[in-house]
């Protein structure tokens, strides 16, 4: 079975790499924390939203398709390490956070990201064709 990778999207560029994801037919599955999220996951048409309470633990639990990569899309420092806190135990592959600061590339690398990528572009295409994809597609 094909992993899954794992999308944090709460922003412009997150919705980008979600297009990318579903012109190319590549499985995935969004993480939302809000209803708001929710409903927008739901208009780009995303079959698969795991639901997380960043207060709730007990929903920090590891969904049942097979987790691969993890790209989590920053909205802000809190939730993006409290994201990678939840999901560093759901995968052995890479997290790879993307940002357009400069300022958390420590603080996400000691949470457990394995790639801090600075983009203040919208286009994510380069994070589908290059190394970052590599792991995921091969199993």
């Amino acid at each position: 079975m094909n992993d899954y990778i794992l999308v944090s999207a709460p922003n412009v560029q997150g919705e980008d790499f979600i297009k990318q994801l579903q012109h190319r037919r590549i499985p995935f599955a969004t993480m939302v924390n809000n209803k708001a999220e929710y409903e927008r996951m739901l208009e780009l048409h995303v079959s698969t939203i795991i639901v997380i309470s960043t207060n709730d633990e007990a929903t920090w639990r590891v969904p049942e398709l097979p987790i691969g990569r993890i790209f989590l899309f920053e909205r802000s420092l809190n939730l993006c390490c409290r994201y990678i806190q939840i999901c560093r135990s759901w995968t052995s592959k890479s997290i790879c956070v993307v940002t357009d600061s400069t300022n958390p590339r420590l603080i996400y690398k000691g949470m457990g990201a394995n790639y801090v990528v600075h983009s203040s572009s919208g286009e994510t295409s380069f994070l589908i064709s290059n190394d970052f994809m590599t792991d995921s597609q091969n199993g």
